[in-house]
This record gives C-alpha cells, structure tokens and sequence, in this order.
C-alpha cells in the first residue's frame, strides 16, 4: 500500500450506486443470467490487460453452485474497478486479475455479497481490500492508517477473534466440567475413606 490511490468516499458512492446488471445472478451451469467470465475479461482489457484466455476464465465460469456468492462479489468488485481512476492508469490488470481470481474467497465465504453494496462498512471494506490488492491506499492516508483501517473492518480478522473466543471458551467449559468431575470423584473417594 505503498502509492496513493483514489479517495475512499468516491469508490464506496460508486459502490452505492451498483447498478442492477452488476447485481445479478452469475451463469452457473445452466441458470444465471450474467458470464462472469465475460464481464471480468472485458474488465482486464479495460484495464489495459489481455482478455482471459479458456484456463483464465475456469474460475469466473464455475459449475459449482457453492461458488455462487464469491462470483456476485466478483461481479460487484468488476463494477468497482471499472472506475475511470483505474481504466485511465492502464496498469492493474495483472492485480486486479489475481485479485478476483483467488482474494475474494475468504470473505465470500462469509459475507453475502449484496451486503458490499447496502452495508457502509462493508463497502469500506471491500474498497480498501481492493486498493490493498492493488498495492494502492485510500488518498489522503498514511499507510500506517490504511492498515490499522483495514484490520478493524475485515470481516476475516473477525472470524478469526470470534473463532478464537469460541475455543478458549469451549476449553474452559471442559476444563470447568473435568475440575467438577475430579472434585466428585474426590469427594466419593473420601466418603468411601471414612
């Protein structure tokens, strides 16, 4: 996140106003109505890239119906990289590529992607994962700041300390239970003693 992208407030207003093409359902097997595929190749060459090649699009023209929400935020990320601060830098479609092919996987797993459009922190969200993928910061921020931004708002880091919690509470609960057993069997042991 070394160079200075664009302001956060014009891609999340960008994102605010996703049309409806963006929205909707990706081609999987023989329901949908949007190729992803297409949509991210025609993206790439605005970028100032080559268009996806057959082994290129595989990922964008999955038959898997659990890949559905990672290709929706595909399709909203399209929208988002569509912005004229990107096209007219003809430079990130090697970024953006990798970007939609393999980075979205986490959150789409855990985040429905209609929410990277209504939610405000979510939109944050995603812009800033983006311009990291890009290498970029919101303009106007150190990178000291667009870092400690980005941990607070990832929904990854929060199921990360959630998950964790839930272990830690699950092993005191065993431990409380195995504490509990012991002090019973303890005090059995001394009622047979006596």
């Amino acid at each position: 996140m070394t160079a200075e992208g664009p302001l956060l407030e014009r891609l999340t207003h960008r994102l605010s106003e996703c049309p409806s093409d963006f929205l909707g359902e990706p081609v999987i097997g023989s329901r949908g109505s949007v190729r992803v595929d297409a949509v991210v190749s025609d993206l790439l060459q605005d970028l100032g890239g080559a268009p996806l090649d057959e082994d290129g699009a595989r990922p964008f023209a999955s038959p898997d119906r659990e890949r559905r929400n990672c290709l929706r935020l595909a399709l909203i990320c399209a929208h988002l990289l569509h912005d004229e601060w990107f096209l007219g830098a003809r430079r990130f479609a090697p970024a953006a590529k990798a970007w939609l092919e393999g980075g979205l996987d986490p959150l789409a797993a855990l985040v429905a992607a209609d929410l990277f459009v209504t939610d405000p922190d979510r939109r944050e969200e995603i812009v800033r994962l983006c311009l990291r993928a890009l290498g970029l910061r919101p303009a106007g921020e150190s990178e000291a700041q667009a870092a400690d931004r980005i941990t607070t708002l990832s929904s990854v880091e929060r199921d990360k300390v959630i998950r964790a919690t839930r272990d830690q509470l699950e092993r005191a609960r065993k431990i409380r239970e195995a504490m509990a057993r012991k002090a019973a069997e303890e005090a059995a042991a001394k009622e047979i003693r006596e």
